[in-house]
Formats: structure tokens, C-alpha cells, sequence
């Protein structure tokens, strides 16, 4: 879903589908490259990040998505020319499961995922048959799942990694209830359940710090790197090592120190 502000951002819409990569002057003020995000974090960095690159003479239009599936469903189209959100496990199951021509160009930020609750102060005091809530779609899901296990839980088959599913889950003596929600959603059921794991682009926005606030939270050397996806015909256009050189700045870097105070770490 594509909010008010991406319409505003957005300015005259062009025909559903039309390939805007061909346009000659693309990334210039009259074509500006249209970049897809999900509100939070994401468009708060690439905000910063279309300061430089107009220093540099590349111009940007931020383009806020509410979900996870149609920035990259836009970017197929050729309504975006680049998206800025997921991580490569999610972007090689999207390309998979949906046939997509995308793939990623550089490495952003690290979300590290975390267990939130209104209810406890850490994962060994939610109670048995405690219901917790995870993302619904695959990788993320498995994501959640891991770290709900290396919590203790439960116990999750041998080797089961992002792809797990409460199928996996082998050992479950306290009866923890899994529930499956969006992940944007997640934030707005905090009161109706023991706990949820929550990733962090939608934590910041809901008022969670994840430093401060989660129960539990994945490593900082997670292997969930956020990247910048682009169709496969623009991998190697000049545009596309443009706005790569314009992320990857010690600038952006000070950036999220200063503004999320180590809940988003650079990749780069």
C-alpha cells in the first residue's frame, strides 16, 4: 500500500508498468530515480542519503511502502527503479517464489530482529500455553523462529536456520502458542499477547528501541544485511554506482549512530 506522502513524493504518475530505467536522463532533476522503502528507518536513511546524492548532481524521489511485497513488485514493473529494504534472504525467496528479476547491488543496514513484551522482562518469564507472535512471511518467520529458540522456547529441528517453520519446532513442553501476523502488525498486538518478535524497521516507528526495549534480540552479527535491490538489466548502469556511492558515506554512517544509538547498524 503506498501512502499520501509517496503520492505527494511520487508527483505525476507514470503508466502502470512503464520502464522508467530507459529513460536517458534518469537520476537527473527531471527524471529522478524513484526509490522504494518502507516507512521508518529506511526512508529516514535514505532521506539523508538523497542529501549527498544531490550534492553529487543525482536526483532522488523516496517512494514509502506500508509492506513488505509491493516494493518489490513495483520495482518488476518498472514503477521504481531501485528499493532499499529487505534482506537477500527474503529478496532470493521473493525471486523465487515469484519469478522476479531483481537482484541486489550493495548492503545497507543490519535491522537486528527483536522479542518484545508489555507483559515480561525477558523470554524465560512468559508463562506455558503463552501465545507469541511472529512474522507471517517465510523468511522472516524463520527468522523469528530461531530466535525465539536460542531463547529457549522451544527446540527447533537440527540445522534449522531462516527457512524453519513451526513445523520444525521438535520440542515444546511449555505449549508456546506461535501466532502468524504481518510483520507490520506486529507492533499493534504487543497487548494482546505474552510477546512478539518484532524486526526493527517496524519497532522504531511503533516507539520500541531495540537496545532498550526487547527482551531478546538477534546478534549484531546477524546475517540479515538490509540491501539495495535493482532489476538485473541495471545492475551495471552508472546510475546504480551512484547511489551506491552516495549510501555507502562515513556521512550515512554518522547518521544512524546519531539517530537510532546502535538499533541500526551499517553493513558497509
Amino acid at each position: 500500500m503506498i501512502t499520501r506522502r509517496t503520492l505527494a513524493l511520487a508527483g505525476a504518475a507514470l503508466p502502470f508498468g512503464a520502464s522508467i530505467a530507459a529513460a536517458q536522463d534518469i537520476g537527473s532533476a527531471q527524471r529522478p530515480l524513484r526509490i522504494g522503502v518502507t516507512a521508518g528507518p529506511h526512508a529516514q536513511v535514505m532521506e539523508k542519503v538523497r542529501e549527498i546524492a544531490a550534492r553529487e548532481g543525482l536526483a532522488i524521489r523516496i517512494v514509502e511502502f506500508q509492506d513488505f511485497i509491493q516494493p518489490n513488485a513495483a520495482l518488476a514493473a518498472g514503477d521504481l527503479d531501485a528499493n532499499s529494504y529487505q534482506h537477500q534472504p527474503f529478496l532470493d525467496q521473493q525471486v523465487r517464489d515469484r519469478r522476479l528479476p531483481l537482484v541486489s547491488v550493495a548492503k545497507t543496514m543490519i535491522f537486528p530482529m527483536g522479542l518484545y513484551s508489555r507483559r515480561h522482562r525477558a523470554a524465560s518469564a512468559i508463562p506455558a500455553g503463552g501465545r507469541v507472535a511472529i512474522p507471517n512471511d517465510p523468511t522472516n518467520g524463520g527468522r523469528a523462529l530461531v530466535l525465539l529458540a536460542a531463547n529457549g522456547l522451544f527446540k527447533l529441528r537440527d540445522g534449522a536456520d531462516f527457512r524453519a517453520t513451526v513445523a520444525d519446532i521438535t520440542e515444546n513442553p511449555r505449549r508456546i502458542r506461535v501466532v502468524e501476523l504481518e510483520a507490520a502488525q506486529l507492533p499493534r498486538v504487543l497487548d494482546e499477547v505474552e510477546a512478539a518478535t518484532i524486526n526493527t524497521n517496524f519497532a522504531i516507528p511503533a516507539g520500541l528501541n531495540p537496545v532498550r526495549d526487547a527482551i531478546a534480540l538477534e546478534s549484531s552479527e546477524s546475517p540479515y544485511a538490509n540491501l539495495i535491490a535493482v532489476r538485473q538489466a541495471d545492475a551495471q548502469a552508472a546510475w546504480v554506482r551512484r547511489l551506491v556511492a552516495a549510501y555507502q558515506t562515513q556521512e550515512v554512517k554518522d547518521f544512524v549512530q546519531a539517530t537510532f544509538q546502535g538499533a541500526v547498524i551499517p553493513a558497509f
